[in-house]
């Protein structure tokens, strides 16, 4: 380890981490080595890991834009490029720039190499293994990089050995994996690393303000998300449950079993008492987009609150070569002409709409409702009126008049944010709860929107409604009450005296969401002749079947609310799309994008997304 930091000392004191492209500088667009060299010193291993890291500077942008610009949250303007347009409009050919999966086969045979040549039987004198978490750090890189490759291009050409030779290059060698070989592939690689390195990370200090330790995929998180779309590529409920339980065990492990990984309490809010609705409260976006993690306190080296888990470091100035364009493209600006190419379409701003915002006074008794006719999108969810704002401006040379946009998921306490992020905590939360819904536990995915999960909400909302084999395997789910501490009414209110870190994600940007009369699991009629209460009734199949429906509608809306922006809408919906027996699932959506009264709109994309292949790319 001394050998690893003097090294990376070393660079410090050549490049001063002027941008991240000096830090990542490789020659070789493909492999690093191309000998028969063992890594077997943490000089070549360091540099073959951020080899690898700099590989992933070329998909980081596309990550968010494939999956934002496909979606139904945005839309594109006319000063957007042709690239961009097509990719909207899913007319993405090959000449497409965003359409190049050999930039992801670089990542994926700088893997196999590193997988294939790391010394991982080297111990250092306390008899440990050195390069042991470089090798679990790489091999989650590549099962990430794989699941970009098939989610977006349907089925992928499979190689896990390093190409050297043009001989080896040659994809008549490799067969064709789709999203659930893939993914299936990857749960039997990853698996073995889980336990031990699920949370143990390569250690290489502090880059440029950020902890190096957010530039790695948590193997856990990984897993989660290989189990889900494995399960909603079969309908396999196992995978469900896997899934559910892989994202569980990084929450519980992310600051050990000891110390808690809250949903936490940012959101943003109306005071309590309101009787003139101005200008909301709170520090969500702030919270969400802030980069700065000095503070070290355990193996992850970040704090305990940290919202951010990964996120892909890009270049401070464009021209070191990978800087991210996405401030540009969605901000106006100076080196944009203040023109954006992304708005918010019609769809985010009905969703955020048709939230009804739940507030509460006088020590709980009373419970009103924001109105739906504030300006500035200040009617029912917050979320979009702390993450998009607009106003007017004046060019000072030619007087002209200059609309401006600000999406302020890419600003960073007053900064333009440089690098993408991928991974954050109510995406783990949210996607648990997802995989529980699907797994046949509506009732506890329920909770993670409403209340928070901790023990007590366990015992008093999920374990009376499920027989004895369904409780057993909750049971697993420990979410210890004195460390999951709820945000009640009186918190809520500002006077309770509890240290509370936990509360429902809807409560983000939509109050307080135990008391909101309009946001509860609906109650079914008894049956004729039976006389019983909600509350006793067990869970049968037509019941629980109905319920995840009703519950999976909630996800998806709460996953638009908390992520627009971010590329991670059109992924939710295709997942949705592959497990809904309604085939027109994905197209009635996105079809949403410019309203309902668009039929022209609605046409074009439900005729291309009626035929599968549209769903994905076509890879050239």
């Amino acid at each position: 380890m001394k050998k690893i930091s003097i090294f990376l000392c070393a660079i410090c004191s050549v490049f001063g981490f002027s941008g991240c492209s000096d830090f990542f500088n490789q020659e070789s667009d493909y492999v690093i080595y191309a000998d028969n060299q063992k890594l077997d010193n943490a000089v070549d291993t360091v540099y073959s890991v951020m080899g690898i890291l700099s590989k992933l500077q070329k998909v980081a942008d596309r990550t968010v834009l494939l999956g934002e610009l496909r979606g139904d949250l945005v839309d594109v303007t006319n000063i957007a490029t042709s690239d961009l347009r097509d990719v909207a409009s899913f007319n993405i050919g090959e000449d497409n720039v965003y359409n190049s999966p050999r930039d992801y086969y670089a990542i994926i045979n700088n893997c196999n190499f590193f997988i294939e040549r790391v010394d991982t039987a080297l111990k250092d004198n306390r008899n440990n293994y050195i390069f042991m978490k470089e090798y679990a750090a790489v091999k989650a890189i590549r099962a990430w990089t794989y699941l970009q490759l098939a989610i977006n291009y349907g089925s992928v050409y499979f190689v896990t050995e390093p190409i050297l030779t043009e001989l080896d290059s040659r994809v008549d060698k490799y067969p064709k994996y789709g999203i659930q070989d893939v993914c299936e592939y990857f749960i039997n690689d990853l698996q073995p690393l889980a336990e031990k390195y699920g949370r143990l990370f390569p250690g290489y200090g502090t880059v440029r303000g950020n902890q190096s330790i957010l530039f790695f995929f948590p193997i856990n998180v990984v897993l989660g998300d290989l189990y889900l779309w494995a399960a909603s590529a079969s309908g396999n409920v196992e995978q469900y449950k896997q899934a559910a339980l892989a994202y569980y065990r990084f929450i519980r492990n992310r600051n050990s079993e000891n110390l808690a990984y809250p949903t936490g309490t940012d959101r943003s809010y109306w005071d309590v008492g309101t009787s003139s609705w101005d200008y909301p409260n709170g520090n969500w976006v702030q919270r969400v987009t802030s980069e700065d993690y000095i503070n070290v306190n355990d193996n992850a080296g970040i704090s305990n609150t940290t919202e951010l888990i990964t996120m892909i470091p890009c270049d401070s100035i464009p021209a070191e070569g990978n800087y991210s364009e996405l401030v540009n493209l969605f901000n106006s600006r100076e080196d944009n002409n203040y023109k954006v190419s992304i708005v918010p379409s019609k769809r985010i701003f009905e969703l955020s709409l048709a939230q009804d915002y739940c507030n509460i006074s006088n020590n709980g008794s009373t419970v009103y409702y924001g109105p739906k006719n504030l300006t500035e999108n200040r009617s029912g969810d917050l979320r979009l009126s702390e993450a998009y704002y607009t106003n007017t401006s004046f060019d000072r040379s030619t007087g002209e008049r200059v609309d401006m946009q600000t999406i302020y998921k890419y600003r960073s306490n007053g900064r333009e944010m440089r690098n993408v992020h991928i991974y954050r905590r109510q995406m783990v939360f949210l996607r648990m709860a997802e995989a529980l819904n699907m797994a046949g536990y509506p009732r506890m995915a329920f909770q993670i929107l409403s209340r928070g999960l901790n023990n007590t909400v366990l015992e008093e909302e999920v374990y009376p409604y499920y027989s004895q084999s369904d409780s057993v395997w909750v049971s697993q789910f420990d979410f210890p009450s004195s460390r999951y501490v709820l945000m009640g009414a009186d918190e809520w209110m500002g006077f309770g005296v509890r240290n509370y870190n936990t509360m429902g994600i809807h409560s983000r940007g939509s109050g307080f969401t135990p008391y909101n009369e309009y946001y509860q699991l609906p109650i079914p009629e008894p049956e004729e002749g039976e006389e019983y209460t909600y509350e006793i009734v067990p869970d049968d199949n037509a019941l629980t079947l109905n319920l995840q429906n009703y519950v999976n509608e909630l996800i998806l809306n709460e996953g638009a609310l908390e992520f627009a922006f971010e590329g991670v809408r059109y992924y939710d919906l295709l997942r949705f799309a592959l497990r809904s027996s309604d085939p027109n699932f994905l197209s009635s959506r996105i079809a949403l994008r410019h309203g309902e009264e668009n039929a022209a709109e609605m046409n074009a994309i439900s005729s291309k997304l009626a035929d599968r292949a549209n769903w994905y790319m076509r890879m050239p």
